[in-house]
C-alpha cells in the first residue's frame, strides 16, 4: 500500500514559478514510474510529465521547456518545478505512482494551482 501527499500549490501570477512536491509513504518508490497529471475545470485529467525508475523524463508538449519533473529516491519525494506559468496551467495537479511489479496506480489527493493576475 502507498499513500501520496502533495503540497506546493497556490496562486501565482503569469510568468511566475511554483514547485510541487509529492511525498510517498510505503515501499517501492525507487522502482516505480512516477508522474504528474493535471485536471482543469470541465476537462479530463491529462498527463503533464512522467519520470521512469531510471529517471528518463517526458513531457506533454504544452509544458515542455517550462516544467521539470524530478525525483529523490532517498527521501521518497517527487517534484514538479513549474516556470513561466500561464493562465492555462490552472488546474488541480495530481501525483501518480505506478508500481513496478503489478502496474497498480496510486494517486494523491491533488493540489490546486491557479495562475492569474
Amino acid at each position: 500500500q502507498v499513500e501520496l501527499v502533495e503540497s506546493g500549490g497556490g496562486l501565482v501570477q503569469p510568468g511566475g514559478s511554483l514547485r510541487l512536491s509529492c511525498v510517498a509513504y510505503g515501499s517501492g518508490f525507487s522502482v516505480a514510474t512516477l508522474a504528474w497529471y493535471r485536471q482543469a475545470p470541465g476537462k479530463q485529467r491529462e498527463l503533464a510529465a512522467i519520470i521512469s525508475a531510471g529517471s528518463s523524463t517526458n513531457y506533454d508538449d504544452s509544458v515542455r521547456g517550462r516544467f521539470t519533473i524530478s525525483r529523490d529516491n532517498a527521501k521518497n519525494v517527487l517534484y514538479l518545478q513549474m516556470d513561466s506559468l500561464k493562465p492555462e496551467d490552472t488546474a488541480v495537479y495530481y501525483c501518480n505512482l505506478r508500481t513496478w511489479a503489478t502496474n497498480r496506480d496510486y494517486w494523491g489527493q491533488g493540489t490546486q494551482v491557479t495562475v492569474s493576475s
